[in-house]
């Protein structure tokens, strides 16, 4: 590879910061975070060294799911500023050396869309095919709704015409209707405006239902007479391939970030296969929920069997990886056993568990506030091959309020300072658009300023991660490779590009270890240096073979490089 190929695909080596505007920061007092609170911390997020913001949905909506349920895909929540204030954010974080993506729903609108109110008017309102309807009563589908402690089927029956209409989620989230030509094409008009607004890509939610939703029209409209736009024999990932492309005429540096949790066989599918076609990323749900069994278990073995199961992707195409994200932290891959082994270690009260598949909780406080355990979680999220994301406040250690409703329990307000509000707002606490994270990793124990300047904090060692993750583009463009050693409680492991590499080697377990590697196969292509990448130290080999000395929960990032090569370690 070339170091300029980094900026073509700039995706494959970026740093992946994830905000939710309403909690960030509040600007103006109301207790509401807003665009122009983002703007004011957009320097914040640049001196972490996040290259991309991911910005949760900002559109209208009634909020019955924290602004999944849009009500117009081309607005802006009238609490968090105008699309001017947008426009700025964008344009000063490109300042700043950062791009920005957006959530793109693809799948649903709120019930409160013109769209669908149009289209549940009558069966035949304009918009009546924009969603899935169905005359019949359907079958028994409990066991495919999202929110089983909510819902009870994915269909709903419309009072005022007699029909189902389909709905993988909520109720009151209506499924679009794929199929139908005009729906696609208005998605992709949604996109190409956002993109006129500059963004630099999106992040498309939800994105195996609607190829689902496909599947389940073409099997409603089997041996009935409808209209041949909407029930011809699609190919349901074309719609992704279609959108692909045209996001890429309208900025060919764009990319979309998919969030697909299925088997590595059919995430395969989504990238588009050999051709790599569909989405230019996804986020590795598999490696994630691998990663939280073998911090249960203290072995590194689920994850490494994980890892070695992603299927071969096309080179344009990155897995992103992540510890949290702004969702409940789900377990669905893993087996009942697996998933009950995480819940005893990470969440063994009720309340601490949800939808009985996943946690509502940050990382720190499921690791008991170790900063051991919790650095060397962060340096192996990071030293794995791909684009890591970060969800807002993992970098100082926020906690969650168990008391916080479904996900509410993790989108607590940005902790600052330790002032009023952990300095998130000036309004009364009572009108905060949610209550801070109490006790222990509330503000007054967990906040930026506090941490900023101090050289120990996990915000100074998360800050040298990003950095030396960024001087390492073998982790996001390299051949991937598990080394051989016989310690099951530590991962070792390579990313390559052939000139060069990264060794990483983390222990998961709380004895101190040594474990040698065989690094024969470096020396036989010639003489070379290693570099200790975390702490600056050189390292010496005997003959290939490298003892890594390991402390309880230990981490060592070694960079190989050929002797007499320049490059910086």
């Amino acid at each position: 590879m070339r170091i300029t190929d980094t900026s073509d695909q700039w995706w494959k080596t970026a740093v992946i910061y994830c905000l939710d505007v309403e909690t960030f920061y509040d600007s103006d007092g109301d207790g509401i975070g807003d665009l122009q609170g983002l703007a004011q911390r957009l320097d914040y997020v640049a001196e972490l060294g996040a290259t991309c913001i991911w910005l949760m949905p900002f559109y209208p909506s009634p909020q019955r799911d924290d602004g999944y349920d849009v009500s117009d895909f081309y607005g802006i929540d009238p609490r968090f500023g105008t699309a001017g204030d947008l426009v700025e954010v964008v344009r000063t974080a490109h300042d700043r050396g950062m791009r920005v993506i957006v959530d793109l729903l693809v799948n649903h609108t709120s019930d409160a869309h013109a769209w669908f109110k149009d289209s549940r008017r009558s069966t035949a309102s304009a918009k009546r095919d924009w969603y899935v309807w169905r005359a019949d009563a359907p079958p028994d589908t409990s066991a495919q709704v999202v929110f089983p402690d909510k819902e009870d089927s994915i269909w709903a029956l419309d009072e005022r015409t007699g029909q189902w209409y389909l709905h993988h989620f909520y109720s009151h989230q209506p499924d679009l209707n794929v199929a139908n030509p005009a729906v696609r094409d208005e998605i992709a008009r949604v996109a190409g405006y956002w993109l006129e607004l500059g963004v630099d890509g999106f992040r498309v939610d939800a994105v195996p239902f609607f190829v689902e939703d496909v599947e389940t029209v073409r099997e409603k409209a089997s041996g009935t007479q409808k209209n041949d736009d909407v029930t011809e024999s699609l190919n349901p990932h074309q719609h992704l391939k279609d959108l692909r492309a045209f996001v890429n005429r309208r900025n060919g540096a764009a990319m979309m970030l998919g969030e697909v949790n299925l088997p590595h066989a059919q995430q395969r599918q989504y990238f588009g296969g050999r051709a790599g076609d569909e989405l230019h990323m996804m986020f590795d749900f598999i490696g994630m929920q691998n990663l939280y069994l073998s911090l249960a278990r203290q072995d590194a073995r689920p994850l490494a069997k994980a890892l070695l199961g992603r299927p071969a992707i096309h080179p344009s195409c990155q897995w992103a990886t992540f510890v949290r994200n702004h969702d409940e932290l789900t377990l669905d891959k893993l087996t009942d056993k697996e998933r009950q082994e995480v819940f005893a270690a990470f969440g063994p009260e009720p309340e601490m568990q949800i939808y009985d598949r996943g946690l509502k909780r940050r990382l720190p406080p499921m690791l008991d506030g170790d900063p051991r355990r919790v650095r060397m979680a962060y340096s192996l999220l990071f030293s794995l091959p791909g684009t890591p994301a970060l969800f807002y406040g993992e970098e100082i250690g926020m906690g969650e309020d168990l008391a916080g409703e479904g996900r509410h329990a993790v989108r607590t307000p940005m902790q600052w300072s330790d002032g009023v509000n952990g300095g998130f707002s000036t309004a009364p606490s009572r009108k905060l658009i949610r209550r801070l994270t109490p006790d222990g990793f509330g503000p007054e124990h967990v906040n930026v300023v506090s941490q900023r300047t101090d050289p120990d904090s996990l915000w100074s060692f998360m800050r040298h991660l990003v950095q030396t993750y960024r001087s390492c583009p073998e982790l996001g463009w390299g051949d991937f490779s598990i080394l051989d050693q016989p310690n099951p409680q530590v991962l070792a492991h390579e990313c390559s590009t052939g000139e060069a590499a990264v060794v990483a080697v983390h222990n998961f377990g709380p004895e101190p270890q040594t474990v040698t590697l065989d690094l024969s196969h470096r020396v036989e292509e010639g003489d070379i240096e290693l570099a200790d990448l975390l702490s600056g130290d050189d390292v010496r080999t005997d003959n290939g073979s490298l003892d890594v000395v390991l402390e309880g929960y230990g981490y060592r990032w070694l960079r190989i490089h050929p002797v007499g090569d320049l490059r910086i370690p």
